[in-house]
C-alpha cells in the first residue's frame, strides 16, 4: 500500500508528464498534422512534377507522424486515468488481481494499471502481415549454399547485383576500389567451385573435351608461367607444382 507522500510524488510526476506532452504537441503543431500534405508540409503545389520516390517519402514521414501522434496521445489518455485512480484510492493496485502493484514497477510505468502477471503486454503478437502471403518466400529460405556448384540462389542475386546496388565502400571492411563490385561476395564465382572450372569443358557424360580460352584461363596460365619461372631459379621446390 502506498504512503501519502509517495502517492503525492507520482501525483505530481504524472502532472508534469503530462505537461511536457502537451507543450510538445504545442510546439510541434501536433507534428504538423494540422497542414496539408502537399503544400504546407512540403512547400510544393503540385505533386505533379516530382519523382515516384519523393512522394513515398513524405507519404512516410506523414505516417511516421501519425504514429508519433497517436502515441502521444494515448499516453496522455494513461497519464488521465492514472489520476483519475489516484482520486478515487485505487491507485498502486492492479485492476484485475487486487494485489498492490510493487512501487519499482510504477516508477518505472507510473500509468500502470495491471501487475506484471496480468500485463495486456506481455504477450507478443504472432499475427504476420497479411503482405508476406503474397511476397512468399524470403531470399534466405531459397537454396543459398556458397560451396554449391549449381546456379543457385546465391548466384542469382549476385548477377542481378552486378548492375548495381545500395551499398556503398563504407559498407564493406575490406575497401571497394570497383564499383562494380559494390555487393556481398562478389569475388565468389558464379556456378562452379574451383576457379580452374571456368575454362575447362566437358561433353554431357563428364569427358573433357579441352580448354575454353579466356580471362581466367589466361590468369591461371601466367600462374604456371610464374611458379615455373621461380622454380628454375630455386625460388621454389618444383614439388610445390605437383602439390
Amino acid at each position: 500500500m502506498l504512503t501519502t507522500d509517495q502517492l503525492r510524488s507520482f501525483k505530481q510526476m504524472i502532472q508534469e508528464r503530462m505537461a511536457t506532452l502537451r507543450e510538445e504537441l504545442a510546439d510541434n503543431d501536433e507534428f504538423g498534422l494540422s497542414q496539408s500534405f502537399t503544400q504546407h508540409a512540403t512547400g510544393e503545389l503540385s505533386n505533379y512534377d516530382n519523382h515516384p520516390g519523393d512522394t513515398a517519402t513524405e507519404l512516410y514521414e506523414r505516417e511516421k507522424d501519425l504514429s508519433l501522434s497517436e502515441h502521444a496521445k494515448q499516453e496522455l489518455a494513461e497519464l488521465h486515468q492514472a489520476l483519475e485512480r489516484i482520486g478515487k484510492g485505487k491507485y498502486g493496485v492492479c485492476n484485475i488481481c487486487g494485489e498492490n502493484i510493487p512501487i519499482e514497477r510504477l516508477v518505472t510505468l507510473p500509468t500502470a494499471a495491471t501487475c506484471i502477471k496480468h500485463s495486456p503486454s506481455q504477450q507478443t503478437s504472432q499475427h504476420r502481415p497479411a503482405e508476406e502471403e503474397v511476397l512468399g518466400q524470403s531470399f534466405g529460405e531459397h537454396v543459398n549454399d556458397s560451396d554449391a556448384n549449381f546456379f543457385d540462389a546465391e548466384d542469382s542475386w549476385q548477377r542481378a547485383a552486378r548492375y548495381g546496388t545500395s551499398e556503398t565502400p563504407s559498407d564493406f571492411i575490406d575497401q571497394q576500389m570497383n564499383y562494380d563490385r559494390m555487393y556481398i561476395d562478389s569475388n565468389e564465382l558464379n556456378g562452379y567451385v574451383e576457379e580452374i572450372e571456368t575454362f575447362l569443358s566437358a561433353d554431357i557424360d563428364g569427358k573433357p573435351t579441352g580448354v575454353i580460352p579466356n580471362e581466367r584461363h589466361e590468369h591461371y596460365e601466367d600462374q604456371l608461367d610464374d611458379y615455373e619461372s621461380q622454380a628454375s631459379q630455386g625460388m621454389i621446390e618444383d614439388t610445390d607444382l605437383n602439390g
